[in-house]
């Protein structure tokens, strides 16, 4: 997932409510060519604002549940537009998907942290961001120790539970108390007192030019 971050991303707001702006636009004109259009020109431009990374990790995503779920609609239905809406409904998913690919979660937190929003939920997210990848890794070490004990097929229930679960829960209980306590000796504090951010976010040109041009092709797609 790193290798799909952007080096000057849109701005991490504007990127969260352009996700949702793409997928609410992609299914309410799903049975219609503007859908198709719409999302072949938001595509585009993400292109040139330098998500093609993104833009190409999303194609074989389409790709695969495109023919999936289309297969399958029409298989059900036999309707030709119900199928072409199916299509429309991924195609709006995998560009809605692109913004997120590329953001930097930190960015989004600095964001929200300048524009003032409430602790809780600049700490929530700090600790959430932290949380999942300590997940992901703890997860792996315990799988690889059940390898190297030989404690046989993990789809065992009585395996599973005393081999993974049982070590997941114990390692989970002391990540969550050593992030709590990281928060606290660093001097973070959930009351929404005067704080100054690092990094601030500034939303620049590029960030207007992008949000004009996707609320006009939106605008477009709906009435087209």
């Amino acid at each position: 997932m790193g290798t799909l971050k952007v080096k000057n991303p849109v701005y991490p707001l504007l990127s969260v409510i352009s996700a949702v702006l793409i997928l609410v636009v992609g299914l309410v004109t799903a049975k219609t060519l503007a859908s198709t259009c719409f999302a072949a020109g938001v595509w585009l431009l993400f292109l040139a604002l330098g998500y093609w990374k993104s833009c190409l990790a999303v194609l074989p995503f389409a790709l695969v549940m495109s023919g999936i779920f289309c297969g399958v609609t029409y298989a059900l239905s036999r309707d030709s537009v119900t199928t072409f809406a199916a299509a429309n409904r991924i195609l709006a998913i995998s560009v809605a998907i692109i913004p997120g690919l590329a953001l930097e979660p930190m960015l989004l937190v600095r964001n929200l942290s300048g524009l003032r929003a409430p602790r809780m939920l600049t700490l929530g997210m700090m600790i959430a961001l932290g949380f999942f990848p300590l997940l992901r890794k703890e997860t792996k070490r315990i799988r690889e120790a059940m390898k190297t004990r030989g404690a046989g097929n993990p789809l065992d229930p009585r395996i599973f539970h005393r081999a993974f679960l049982v070590p997941l829960v114990v390692r989970l209980v002391n990540i969550s108390d050593t992030l709590a306590l990281s928060v606290e000796t660093r001097g973070f504090s959930a009351d929404d007192k005067n704080y100054t951010v690092y990094r601030d976010v500034k939303f620049g040109i590029k960030d207007a030019v992008f949000a004009v041009l996707l609320v006009a092709g939106s605008v477009l797609a709906v009435i087209l």
